[in-house]
């Protein structure tokens, strides 16, 4: 609750012309994240260009928290490749080694 406070009163303490400095700064950071999102989209053809390994299961070639960077390429998936895909009803993307 004192933060709050706070950057109420540091709010009222800033004329009109830094109050919509601010909100211009923040909404530029918010918008560049969104095109750079959306330009990996259109880049990769995938429709979660990056994701974060959840579990334990790729190591030691990716570790929990490690950010992976796919890609959709329409050539045939080879043995020792990774891919990921969804199961219908799960919102996490499941990434896998192909083994056969």
């Amino acid at each position: 609750k004192q933060w709050y406070q706070r950057r109420v009163g540091e709010l009222r303490r800033m004329d009109k012309r830094q109050v919509v400095y601010q909100f211009l700064n923040f909404a530029m950071i918010v918008s560049s994240a969104l095109m750079l999102w959306k330009g990996l989209f259109v880049v990769t053809h995938c429709e979660s260009p990056i994701v974060v390994v959840l579990s334990g299961s790729m190591q030691p070639a990716y570790y929990r928290g490690d950010l992976l960077f796919l890609s959709n390429h329409p050539e045939p998936v080879r043995v020792g490749e990774e891919v990921v895909f969804r199961i219908p009803g799960r919102n996490i993307p499941i990434e896998h080694r192909v083994l056969k």
